[in-house]
């Protein structure tokens, strides 16, 4: 980041810069010995012209109210006056001339026969319209000077010509006046060797081209911003300044655009000069205004608005007699919105407000360029334009920075927001799962327990009804979870040795019953060239294949479901397979086949009606073969069916050595009661859970003891009592990954099983720190719970 002193020394660094740069040009403008013209003659055989340009001012011949033209017989002016000088300060026999009207200038041009180069002449814009003569021929013209304002056709245009060959040159220029509120000549007409003049005129129409370009093309891209952003006033009133100020800059001065298109309407022209002069005070203070609203002094931005607004429809509604006096009033506004610019942005850098420092330096650089232009207004001096070019380009550039830094923040913030968000959204699905998994557990274990017990066919229906609600809401508690987890980024694949087939097999076994409910058929071919095990992850596999063997059984109400799994291409290291599954259901029409993918959608809003369900399986199985690097297709026609398939790479699991087999004796069964004799330590704060547990543990012959919190448990444990510890880990006065900890550095070696709501990703790391033997997921299936006590006691190993 910039120090404040860093930046106090670039300030003063562009400010020396421009001020060197105005009176280094102001010192090289300053050619000693410039002839004037005198009495209607200047005389130039004396100046090297072919090195330089000279002014042709002086003391012209005037004829007021006359157009003369070669043809006519010309005599000696009688008055003479300085040109080039507004009518409105001219005098003539004591009386100044009006600003409406026509006049003819003379002039006699001496020049040397000797020169090595062409001579030309740049002629400037004049009020409003020129035409000029040279040795008796037509020259040059700009618009159609006129005796009348019907006969007058105004234009503004800046030429250079080249001369003809001679030694003398008699000029006549004709003007004409009658809607501007200013009238004459104000720029002086230049000669010199014709190359210098068409450098430097190309040299100032690039510079005018490219900085209205860049302002052009800044307040589009600013306008996209807003647009397609968060619709920040302060971008829209910047763009829109960008783009008003781009036209004043071709639009006036030297016209670079009536270059690029002469015949472009003068009417409409020096509406749209003053308009995007007016109309841009207009919109950098609003800019101002929404950049830092808390530092701006609001009765005076009213103040201002309300001038400049009055300004801008004055322009709109009269005409160029009424609206080209307000510039003098106009400036005053200007100063006013510039200094109160000014003041703005000295307080937010005080207060320390972000981008202020830019937004000081540039309106401070503004201010020199203004102030330069109306010294160039008045005549006092002649800035280069490279100065009024770079200062205007450092001052666009310095504003930018300051949207840069603002728009930057707002992302940052927007960053900031979202994460927050999806770490709450996060921090309340976690607890929601845990909230909604405990009570879950107690439904489901109560629901299997009283199943145990041999109730009458009703209630075992009953009981069925409950126990398939309760599942079912625990599969969509899945589904949100894993779909939170996929979106977030912290989804994560195992690789490790699986048995593919074996797991399509479960997985039809699994389903065979809800389609066997249904009527549907539910088929299963494995290619025979799959015959080894590969490498992958098998829970997240057999969730994939799952969510859409559930969907197709769903979707179908007669006909059959396929699982077919084909070997496309294997080699020594790797298998490329090919996965559908098929059924002959509702079918999905061509338009609708997208969506069905997106989360928490469905083909028709009715279907979740009829067949029940979120739609979040297909996101998820899409969204995990994603990251798998497989992308989840579709091939469907109404009421005929649907196949969905993937193709999917995985190694091919290296052979094992076959080893003499080991004879295992039969694992003991729930009925045998093979837990008669052990004590068991349950710590668990919900007491339903506690029933729960304990009727299963106690069926299978253990004894339970109870601690209904961590800290009862590392009082009560006793390793000559407790073979195994089941261990809640959500409890009051202290969880059970503290008091794991303290048993485990007390030396403890018992083994203890988490009993948790906790997915088992989400707490992977923390189980490894605590030195947890296994996890158990609430709400749990007791078959399970009855293999690792058996596993982690000795009795049968798994």
């Amino acid at each position: 980041m910039p120090t404040k002193k860093t930046f106090l020394q670039v300030s003063f660094f562009l400010l020396m810069l421009l001020s060197n740069g105005v009176f280094n040009g102001q010192a090289q403008s300053k050619k000693p010995t410039i002839p004037l013209v005198q009495n209607g003659i200047i005389d130039l055989r004396n100046i090297p012209l072919d090195q330089t340009t000279i002014p042709i001012s002086g003391e012209w011949g005037i004829y007021w109210n006359q157009l003369l033209s070669p043809s006519d017989s010309l005599t000696s002016p009688t008055n003479y006056t300085y040109f080039p000088n507004h009518w409105n300060y001219t005098t003539i026999n004591g009386k100044t001339l009006s600003a409406k009207g026509y006049a003819s200038y003379t002039v006699r041009v001496l020049l040397n026969n000797k020169r090595e180069h062409k001579l030309a002449i740049k002629l400037p814009d004049t009020y409003c319209s020129f035409k000029l003569f040279v040795n008796g021929q037509f020259f040059a013209a700009a618009g159609a000077p006129g005796t009348t304002k019907e006969t007058t056709t105004e234009q503004w245009l800046e030429q250079v010509a080249e001369l003809p060959n001679a030694d003398t040159l008699d000029l006549i220029l004709q003007i004409a006046n009658f809607r501007h509120s200013k009238g004459g000549p104000y720029k002086p007409i230049l000669i010199g060797n014709k190359q210098i003049l068409q450098a430097d005129k190309a040299a100032e129409d690039g510079f005018d081209l490219l900085l209205a370009g860049a302002l052009l093309m800044g307040g589009l891209f600013f306008i996209g911003l807003f647009y397609f952003g968060k619709h920040d006033k302060v971008i829209l009133f910047f763009s829109l300044f960008c783009i008003a100020y781009s036209y004043r800059i071709i639009g006036s001065d030297n016209y670079v655009l009536h270059s690029l298109f002469p015949n472009f309407p003068w009417i409409i022209g020096v509406h749209l000069e003053y308009l995007s002069l007016f109309i841009s005070v207009l919109f950098f203070m609003f800019y101002t205004k929404y950049l830092f609203p808390e530092e701006t002094n609001k009765w005076l931005l009213y103040t201002e608005a309300i001038m400049a607004g009055l300004l801008c429809l004055t322009v709109i509604i009269f005409p160029p007699s009424v609206f080209t006096q307000l510039i003098n009033p106009f400036l005053i506004v200007m100063f006013s919105v510039i200094g109160h610019a000014f003041y703005i942005y000295i307080r937010a850098y005080l207060n320390k407000k972000l981008g202020a420092k830019y937004a000081l330096l540039s309106t401070g650089i503004l201010l020199v360029i203004f102030f330069l232009i109306n010294l160039k207004y008045f005549n006092i001096i002649q800035p280069p334009r490279f100065v009024l070019f770079f200062g205007y380009i450092t001052f666009f550039f310095l504003q930018s920075l300051v949207l840069s830094f603002r728009f930057a923040f707002i992302l940052k913030e927007a960053k900031k927001q979202a994460e927050q968000g999806l770490k709450a959204k996060n921090d309340f699905l976690s607890t929601m799962s845990h909230e909604i998994r405990t009570p879950l557990n107690s439904i489901l274990g109560m629901t299997n327990i009283m199943l145990m017990e041999k109730p009458s066919e009703e209630q075992k229906e009953q009981l069925n009804v409950l126990l398939f609600s309760a599942n079912n809401l625990l599969s969509i508690v899945n589904d949100i979870l894993d779909y939170n987890k996929i979106e977030a980024g912290k989804i994560g694949f195992e690789s490790i040795e699986m048995d593919l087939k074996n797991i399509a097999n479960k997985l039809i076994a699994g389903f065979g019953i809800l389609a066997k409910d249904k009527g549907v058929d539910l088929r299963l071919k494995v290619d025979d060239q799959l015959s080894t095990n590969l490498i992958g992850d098998p829970t997240r596999t057999s969730q994939i294949m799952g969510n859409l063997i559930h969907n197709a059984i769903k979707f179908t109400k007669k006909g059959f479901v396929e699982l077919r799994i084909g070997v496309i291409h294997k080699d020594g290291s790797n298998i490329h397979l090919l996965v559908e599954i098929e059924d002959t259901g509702i079918g999905i029409a061509t338009e609708k086949q997208q969506m069905i993918f997106d989360q928490f959608t469905q083909a028709d809003t009715s279907t979740s009606r009829n067949f029940g369900g979120t739609g979040l399986g297909l996101a998820i199985s899409k969204r995990l073969l994603e990251l798998q690097g497989a992308q989840l297709q579709l091939k469907s026609e109404p009421e005929k069916g649907s196949t969905f398939f993937f193709e999917i790479n995985f190694p091919i699991a290296p052979p094992k050595i076959i080893e003499q087999a080991i004879i295992h004796s039969p694992a003991p069964t729930e009925e045998s009661k093979p837990l008669t004799g052990m004590t068991i330590l349950l710590v668990e704060d919900n007491e339903v859970n506690i029933l729960v547990a304990k009727t299963f543990l106690s069926k299978w012959g253990a004894t339970v003891a109870i601690a209904q919190n961590g800290q009862e448990a590392v009082d009560v444990f006793d390793a000559s009592i407790h073979q195994i510890i089941l261990m809640d880990m959500h409890m009051p006065v202290m969880d059970g990954y503290e008091a794991t900890r303290i048993l485990r550095d007390r030396g403890v070696k018992t083994p203890i099983i988490a009993l948790t709501a906790s997915l088992p990703r989400e707490i992977e790391e923390r189980i490894k720190s605590t030195g947890i033997n296994d996890i158990v997921v609430k709400p749990f299936i007791p078959s399970e719970l009855f293999k690792l006590i058996l596993h982690y006691t000795g009795i049968h190993r798994f």
